[in-house]
């Protein structure tokens, strides 16, 4: 049944993506111009890294900051180029055709849909040449200053976030009707956005997502193994 003036918002990491944040903040280290800096670098995204894992089922907008501080200095024109060859290199081989299957069928449904990646700019933009089926792609974005990454994430950084006023702003802003929405996250986190909308859906969940998509009767979709 076709809907109006419906959007359906998907997570790409973990629905569209098998990789995440760390794994983009690894490669950008571990491809520093000098042997010293990437040592360094790659230290960062290691201490970050258990940080990340913990943070990332409580506060995910803080454990993106975190992890983005190992490209702290580097240049933005390394910065970018760097990005796009993990765009093109590695994320386009990781794109789950069942989650571009889901994206298909909820546009013939009629629904906007809405990707919210914790990805950066950088990387979302030549990642995008491969995404299909999908109306808007939001993604966090990094300050540079001087032409250097300050390794900071400029607001509204998209994390657990995106179920509070982000959320609300964006259903404003485009007359929509959060009860006639669907939302499908993949994350701890995604519970407060999947718990604004009308059709929530856990897709590939973690633990601790699972735990309360059967708690809450969500459906729960898995097609990543």
């Amino acid at each position: 049944m076709t809907q109006t003036n419906t959007a359906a918002f998907v997570r790409v990491e973990g629905i569209l993506l098998a990789r995440g944040v760390l794994s983009a903040a690894a490669y950008l280290a571990g491809n520093a111009k000098k042997f010293g800096e990437r040592a360094v670098r790659l230290g960062l995204v290691g201490l970050a890294a258990p940080v990340h894992r913990l943070l990332g089922q409580t506060d995910r907008a803080l454990a993106h900051r975190l992890a983005h501080l190992a490209i702290r200095g580097m240049s933005q024109d390394r910065v970018e180029v760097l990005c796009e060859e993990y765009a093109e290199d590695v994320l386009k081989d990781t794109i789950l055709d069942q989650g571009l299957e889901l994206l298909k069928r909820l546009q013939a449904e009629g629904r906007r849909v809405v990707l919210l990646s914790d990805s950066i700019e950088p990387i979302m933009k030549p990642l995008a040449r491969h995404l299909k089926h999908y109306d808007e792609l939001v993604y966090n974005k990094i300050e540079f200053e001087d032409g250097e990454a300050t390794g900071k994430l400029l607001d509204p950084v998209i994390g657990s976030n995106v179920g509070g006023r982000w959320l609300d702003d964006y259903a404003a802003a485009h007359n929509f009707e959060l009860s006639r929405c669907a939302a499908y996250g993949a994350h701890g986190p995604d519970m407060l956005l999947l718990s604004r909308v009308g059709k929530p859906c856990a897709v590939n969940p973690d633990f601790v997502l699972r735990r309360s998509a059967k708690d809450a009767d969500w459906p729960i979709i898995d097609y990543r193994d």
